[in-house]
């Protein structure tokens, strides 16, 4: 199971899915840095909200995740969350 480092024993990962990178707390932000996080790629034909759809360690993590829940990762961007500061 992914763990969030510094996270408060409430935080778990899935309580970030499907928010906006934005809206998280500085507590949040901490926690989630240096992880993976997926956000579905912008067409003009989805139109997608800017959330996180997955978490991981690496982005295969990612992959993973998104694969389980019967999504295709090819239609969404990988990176490294950035550090609060």
């Amino acid at each position: 199971m992914l763990t969030l480092p510094m996270a408060p024993a409430a935080l778990l990962p899935n309580d970030l899915l499907g928010r906006p990178p934005e809206s998280l707390s500085l507590k949040e932000r901490m926690a989630l840095a240096g992880k993976w996080i997926a956000l579905e790629l912008y067409t003009p034909e989805t139109l997608p909200l800017k959330v996180i759809d997955a978490i991981g360690d690496s982005a295969a993590e990612c992959i993973r995740h998104l694969e389980a829940r019967g999504q295709d990762p090819r239609g969404y961007e990988f990176s490294v969350f950035p550090q609060a500061f």
